[in-house]
């Protein structure tokens, strides 16, 4: 589409009306980008609401008149560049007041199997795609002394096991975070990151509907050597699933990265992000045997090859898109 939002949209979004500024969210069609969106224009801000489809632009549309959807792909320059512009004619010298970069996707498995365009991609949604919407709307962030909001991850503090690529890919945003807070300091520019723990959104209810499909890729080479452990890591997940908090919590500190005169550099959301985090100052060997007591893992592996693995395996978190959330 060479636009990046409908013509309805265009004649709807008027730029004088502004309220208290204006903010871009990233994968904005569900959980915590959409309710980062709704908040925001419920407080008065002209949100830019990033989607890729225009069913959920035309739903986002219907919320309110202070959001506007736009056709966002992170992945994608040409996209950046269409929402770049059309954001600019809207807001033009006012610039823009707030950037939450918040699309993500999560990418599991053993470290061994992971397949290089998996990781790739992982990269490219979780990390390359923030920095490359940073870039572009950096300079409209400057001219309303403006800040920077990245969704990480408890999981990009301390790493999990068969969650290496997605652990990598939030342990590079914390990186990019902490530089460029440093460097935009001068300007007045603040940059926040938020590592929730255990969030009840839609991202891994859709990684489930995708992880049959990627195990019967991988073949049983992997369930062979890995599936004790794997079936292990998978009942870990659902238990931490089902103690899940409300999207809501991670609004709320988006809201004040946003709006406080004090916002924090980091925000760990949840109790398990909390206690997880604490893990980071032991020494390797103890942190590495609380977390595979923490879930299960077997110290030796025997080989299972009997299609049970293979049915278990079939519904454990692999690869979406959307929105980010923690998942350890």
């Amino acid at each position: 589409m060479p636009h990046c939002a409908s013509k309805n949209q265009m004649n709807t979004a008027n730029p004088g009306n502004l309220g208290k500024g204006s903010v871009l969210v990233s994968g904005a069609s569900t959980g915590i980008g959409f309710g980062c969106a709704r908040a925001l224009a419920e407080k008065g801000y002209l949100v830019f609401a990033g989607v890729r489809s225009d069913k959920d632009a035309e739903r986002l549309a219907s919320f309110s008149p202070a959001m506007v959807p736009i056709r966002l792909d992170i992945t994608d320059p040409v996209s950046i560049r269409n929402a770049m512009d059309f954001i600019h004619a809207k807001v033009q010298d006012r610039g823009l007041n707030g950037l939450i970069n918040n699309a993500g996707i999560v990418v599991g498995g053993s470290m061994e199997f992971v397949p290089p365009d998996a990781l790739r991609k992982q990269f490219e949604v979780n990390f390359f795609g923030h920095v490359a919407t940073t870039q572009a709307f950096l300079p409209l962030i400057r001219k309303a002394h403006g800040r920077i909001i990245n969704m990480g991850s408890v999981s990009g503090l301390i790493a999990f096991p068969f969650m290496g690529a997605y652990c990598a890919s939030k342990f590079a945003l914390e990186a990019f975070t902490d530089s460029l807070r440093m460097e935009l300091k001068p300007w007045g520019i603040h940059v926040s990151i938020i590592a929730p723990g255990s969030i009840a959104t839609p991202i891994w209810n859709k990684a489930l509907l995708l992880a049959e499909s990627h195990a019967r890729e991988l073949g049983q080479g992997q369930l062979d050597l890995y599936g004790q452990n794997l079936q292990a890591a998978h009942k870990a997940a659902q238990k931490s699933a089902s103690r899940a908090i409300d999207p809501e919590h991670v609004v709320i500190a988006a809201i004040h990265a946003l709006t406080s005169s004090k916002p924090r550099t980091r925000y760990v959301i949840g109790k398990d992000a909390r206690r997880y985090t604490v893990f980071r100052w032991l020494p390797d060997s103890i942190k590495d045997w609380l977390i595979a007591r923490k879930i299960g893992l077997v110290s030796e592996i025997k080989e299972v090859k009997n299609t049970a693995t293979i049915e278990i395996l079939a519904s454990a978190p692999t690869e979406t898109s959307g929105h980010t959330t923690a998942g350890a």
